[in-house]
Formats: structure tokens, C-alpha cells, sequence
């Protein structure tokens, strides 16, 4: 059976009551089963969440060691996170997809969203569409090889 890492960063366990109006009224359980259903057969979901950073950079060192593909959600850490941005491109430099994913669309928000410093280094990125960025981004990581 073949890993698929989920990562995701500060705040998002408060999915379902932060701010429902921007990322929705469901929550990390709901977003687990979610991918669960739509993981394609041999495929298992890791859906990991952390306000830490460096418990979050030490997921993406694991992957690279595991040789398990990440989506990644980098939450508020996506502007400013440059030792986040090291850890991933150690991901993608490795030969495994790393596909950074947002539920909500950053560039119609704060301004301050909308840079990225993991963007440049990710093998590619999806946003705005709520839980489906995450379905998205599973069927791009599911179909590599």
C-alpha cells in the first residue's frame, strides 16, 4: 500500500469553527474521511496536522526518508516560513511530488497572503477550492509514479 502524506499547518485543527465563512463549516475528521473516500484503491491517507513548525518540517524529513509523496498545507506559514520552504524543496529535490494546497484562494484575500515562499519549489499548487484542493492535488500525487 502506498502513503500518501497530508500536512497541514497552524490553525487548521480549528477547521470547522475558524472562520466558516472563508474555509467552511467542516472539519479535519470531515476532511480525513473525505480523502479516505476518494484515495483511489492501494492508496492510504496520513493526514497529519500541527501548529509547530518544526514538528512540521520534521514530517517533510520523513518523507523524504519514507519516500512518501506530501500534500501540504502550510497555513500562515506559506509567507514567511523559509526553513518550511527547505524542508519541502528537500521533498521535491528528492523526486517525490509535494503539492502545496490552500482551501481558500490566498490571492483574494490580504495582501500579506499573497506571496508564498513554498510555491516556487512545490510541484505544483491548488487553491480556492475548498476541500476539493486537497481531492485535486490526490489525484495528481495518486497518479505518479
Amino acid at each position: 500500500m502506498r502513503t500518501i502524506l497530508v500536512l497541514n499547518g497552524p490553525n487548521l485543527g480549528r477547521l470547522g469553527s475558524r472562520e466558516p465563512d472563508v474555509y467552511g463549516s467542516a472539519d479535519l475528521d470531515d476532511l480525513r474521511l473525505f480523502l479516505i473516500r476518494s484515495a483511489p484503491e492501494g492508496v492510504e491517507i496520513d493526514l497529519r496536522q500541527t501548529d509547530d513548525e518544526a514538528e512540521l518540517i520534521h514530517w517533510l524529513h520523513a518523507a523524504v526518508d519514507q519516500r512518501a509523496p506530501v500534500i501540504l498545507n502550510p497555513a500562515a506559514f506559506t509567507h514567511y516560513s523559509y526553513a518550511l520552504r527547505d524542508a519541502a524543496s528537500l521533498v521535491t529535490k528528492s523526486g517525490l511530488p509535494l503539492v502545496e494546497v490552500h482551501i481558500s484562494n490566498p490571492h483574494a484575500r490580504e495582501t500579506f497572503r499573497h506571496t508564498s515562499v513554498v510555491s516556487a519549489i512545490a510541484t505544483g499548487v491548488i487553491a480556492g477550492f475548498g476541500f476539493d484542493s486537497y481531492r485535486l492535488a490526490l489525484d495528481y500525487v495518486a497518479s505518479q509514479p
